[in-house]
């Protein structure tokens, strides 16, 4: 019979047990040892029934069941001595109230009482009890949570609560992907509803076209110390329409895409009010914006300042000093563009009324050479919105300068003021709970805490080879258990899957291959040359083995077409005890998987990795990464901890470069990888690596000396403490005190900024370079000889004040510039000139002394830039008259 209501029941727990409920519903539990075991032991069948969610567990206990742990008395002690460690690391000062708080560089507001960093992100990966994630940026976004929380930094995360989260992957029989939503039920999740004083739920609202009103309702997670806020558009007040909003991630066509993105930055900053007035704590003194997705929030933020009295000048000089914007995609492919007429559509409703509509176009368009009229381009709007700007890895923050470099002409692309953070991964989260607890007992806990892992030299050879073997072995039962359940699926009987129970091997090279698939990734690359690969998978020796996962995004087509390519591969009888595809790859699979392989391939299209962090959760547990020198891999590979695979010349075509880039990748496999795990390395094939590692007591010693080094070394930088400590100093702590700065005394330095600024646009196209003079450089000039350089410079209407003179050195090289050849500088410096004399009708001196550094073609120009203390970057007005 079907019901005709549903509801749910809550839970209630005998007071001896009733902290349970508050360690179910903080998601610290997801990344503390301590806490998931104690929900293990109250029934271990059920928490595995329960895919290890703590919520649901309790939810499946009747009342004897409740009685019974109740009277336990072990039970009850281990409950009570795991609600006092939470409630101390909810309380205690953690490294940023012992480094910050009270200290002149606090984020914002009184320095003693730092108000909080909103952390805006359309996905978090925190765990796979709450699916709201699809990929890399909501494993990112959720990890930048966790360590927040951790080092007790005042973060506040915005983002969507979607009905349905990110799709369930399944495969046909004829190995195509297949994707369902699940309706995900709130009220079954680790979520509190703001509710306001009478018990209904607190709403935030948008208007819409046509005088609708889109509502919304705020979601509160716990992650540690972290609130994270999600807003849910499913509530009564809605049209159907409307309360589809938030139904899938990333689901939806253009118009549905724009009004997640309006409610997820408009409705977040709204959301952020809401939660202050309700819980009295203080609105957020910066506002980080991760990727392009959330960038309304500044709009918004703009209204409320403009509602009350600011011009747009003042009120976007206020937003930008405190606003930071990170970019995740290498590629313009991946950045959201809206139609300028949707755009126009939505705000014409009465989105932002006290905002100039102009002025909200003028932000995301792309009105610089090489960009497309009539769309909306939100990565541009948030760097327009933003004092502050980064990429996620070194290699990511040159590609970004190079593909946003027309918003600033006039620079070279290495002056475009967007810096780089590498991103990093939560350790607790991600390393083994057999690796931590083996580091804890030989290090101690505050080595590994502190991500201190040079004492992992000392570990016995033999010690260190069984734990990886454990490991492995814990993924090849995973592994075949998911296998099975995919096969049953794709419709196969009992009968026909006895093969299941002996895929892998706990004793051959375990290779891991899982991301999501869109074509750049080259999920297919290893099935270039298939019977190569079949030799090395099968080699009746020294075999490898693959475990492969990754979902394409369901309007994907290509994406698709290679999972079924690899599947089909992995379906034949001859190999498929070697290499297996497993459907719905998420956070439960990583967390097995990623400790499980050797080796971490990657091998996407370099340079289009912004950063990538599985293999850095696999370096953290003693794997060993084989990959393209793109990412996070670029700027930590050293020679000793993996592999690199050489990439072919970005002039040949794509499938020249497949055809090189694999026969490298199967070139490795064989003659340095598998030599090396097997021990079997002769004289003439050890080169670099040193002597043969045979032995005779049958262990990978150099194999096990590069994972010791891996760990020692990797262990700190890809530490996701470490990316939030950057993030503290480089970006936060800046963007605070430049807003407390602009803010204070009601606007008074961001109103006289804002002129400021007016006036320099306005008189800056009068400034012209008018004559350059340099004395002191002989015929025959030498290293260390010093020359006087002399520009006179027209200012018209501004003054010396205004502005900042430079010359700009460096080595000289020619390039082809159309008919002719034009001589750059490379390897450059700059030198300040001062103003020397007032050479009337707004005409000036500047001079200098130059000390000629380098030998060779040596050169200098030299240019005018805005200068004023309250601007990040002397390109951050995106204005610059070059001599010439």
């Amino acid at each position: 019979m079907k019901a005709i209501r549903r509801f749910t029941v809550r839970t209630h727990l005998p007071e001896s047990i009733a902290g349970l409920s508050r360690l179910a519903t903080n998601l610290r539990w997801s990344w503390h040892p301590q806490t998931k075991e104690l929900f293990r032991d109250l029934d271990p069948q059920a928490w595995s029934e329960s895919n290890q969610d703590p919520v649901a567990l309790l939810g499946s206990f009747d009342r004897r069941r409740l009685t019974e742990l109740a009277a336990d008395a072990q039970i009850v002690a281990r409950v009570q001595d795991a609600t006092a460690d939470l409630d101390r690391y909810l309380t205690e000062d953690r490294w940023f109230q012992q480094d910050f708080v009270g200290a002149s560089g606090g984020p914002g507001g009184d320095i003693h009482t730092p108000r909080p960093i909103a952390y805006f992100s359309p996905e978090f990966g925190i765990t796979a009890v709450l699916p709201q994630y699809s990929g890399g940026l909501g494993i990112l976004a959720g990890d930048h949570l966790k360590s927040a929380s951790d080092l007790g930094v005042p973060i506040i995360g915005v983002g969507l609560l979607y009905q349905s989260g990110y799709f369930k992957q399944s495969l046909s029989r004829d190995a195509w992907q297949m994707e369902t939503y699940p309706v995900l039920d709130p009220d079954n999740l680790p979520l509190t509803l703001l509710k306001e004083e009478d018990g209904a739920a607190a709403l935030v609202r948008l208007p819409l076209p046509s005088g609708r009103t889109l509502h919304a309702q705020v979601w509160r997670a716990d992650v540690g110390r972290v609130p994270l806020l999600l807003l849910d558009s499913n509530v009564p007040a809605n049209d159907d329409t409307a309360r589809s909003i938030t139904d899938r991630l990333y689901g939806g066509g253009g118009d549905q895409r724009l009004q997640q993105e309006l409610l997820l930055g408009m409705g977040g900053v709204k959301a952020l009010r809401l939660y202050a007035r309700l819980t009295g704590t203080d609105v957020p003194s910066v506002y980080h914006t991760n990727e392009g997705h959330a960038g309304f929030q500044g709009i918004e933020r703009i209204e409320e300042l403009m509602s009350a009295g600011l011009d747009w000048e003042t009120a976007l000089t206020s937003v930008r000093a405190s606003t930071v914007f990170t970019t995740h995609t290498p590629v313009p492919a991946g950045i959201d563009r809206f139609d300028r007429a949707l755009v126009e559509q939505f705000f014409r409703a009465g989105l932002a009324p006290s905002v100039p509509l102009e002025h909200v176009l003028a932000l995301g368009s792309e009105d610089y050479e090489g960009g497309t009229p009539g769309v909306h381009n939100m990565a541009v709007m948030g760097l327009r919105l933003g004092q502050r700007a980064n990429g996620v890895a070194q290699l990511h923050g040159e590609v970004s300068r190079e593909m946003f470099k027309g918003l600033w002409p006039g620079f070279d692309a290495d002056e475009v003021p967007i810096g780089s953070i590498t991103n990093g991964v939560h350790a607790p989260t991600w390393v083994s709970d057999t690796v931590s607890a083996r580091a804890i007992e030989l290090f101690g806990t505050s080595a590994v805490a502190g991500h201190d892992w040079q004492r992992v030299f000392d570990v016995p050879d033999a010690e260190l080879w069984e734990l990886r073997r454990t490991l492995r072995r814990a993924l090849i039962a995973d592994v075949r258990s998911r296998l099975r359940s995919s096969w049953r699926k794709r419709g196969a009987s009992e009968a026909e899957l006895a093969w299941t129970d002996s895929v892998l091997d706990e004793n051959v090279m375990t290779i891991g291959f899982a991301r999501r698939v869109p074509t750049y990734k080259r999920l297919t690359l290893m099935l270039r040359d298939p019977e190569r690969l079949k030799r090395l998978l099968t080699d009746p020796e020294h075999p490898i083995q693959l475990v492969v996962a990754g979902k394409s995004h369901p309007a994907d087509e290509q994406g698709k077409l290679m999972i079924q390519q690899m599947v089909r591969f992995t379906d034949d009888p001859e190999v498929r005890h070697r290499i297996v595809f497993l459907p719905n790859y998420d956070i439960q699979m990583a967390s097995t998987l990623m400790p499980g392989c050797d080796v971490w391939l990657n091998n996407p299209l370099r340079p289009l990795e912004a950063c990538g962090t599985s293999g850095m959760k696999v370096a953290m547990n003693g794997g060993l990464n084989l990959s393209v020198l793109d990412g996070w891999w670029d700027e930590m590979y050293d020679g000793e901890n993996g592999w690199a695979i050489p990439s072919a010349s970005s002039a040949a075509s794509t499938e020249e470069r497949d055809d090189v880039e694999a026969a490298a990748l199967y070139g490795l496999l064989e003659n340095e990888l598998v030599p090396r795990f097997y021990g079997a390395e002769s004289s003439d094939q050890a080169g670099a690596a040193g002597p043969s590692d045979a032995s005779t007591d049958g262990l990978p010693h150099q194999w096990l000396a590069m994972i010791k080094h891996t760990m020692a070394t990797l262990g700190p930088a890809t530490s996701a403490d470490r990316m939030v400590q950057d993030y503290v100093n480089e970006l936060y702590l800046p963007a605070g005190r430049a807003g407390r700065v602009v803010d204070a005394d009601d606007y008074a330095r961001a109103r006289e900024l804002a002129a400021w600024k007016t006036r320099v646009r306005a008189g800056f196209a009068a400034v012209a370079v008018e004559h350059v003079d340099s004395l002191g450089v002989s015929e025959n000039p030498q290293v260390g000889d010093e020359m006087q350089v002399s520009a006179y410079i027209s200012l018209g209407q501004l003054s010396p004040e205004d502005v900042r003179v430079e010359a700009v050195y460096g080595r000289v090289t020619t390039k082809p510039s159309g008919v002719l050849e034009e001589d750059t500088l490379a390897d450059t410096g700059t030198l300040e000139l001062t103003p020397a004399q007032d050479l009337g009708d707004g005409r000036w001196q500047f001079t200098g002394s130059l000390v000629i550094d380098r030998s060779g073609a040596f050169g200098y120009s030299v240019r005018v830039l805005p200068q004023h203390e309250l601007l990040a970057s002397t390109a951050e007005m995106a204005l610059v008259v070059n001599a010439g």
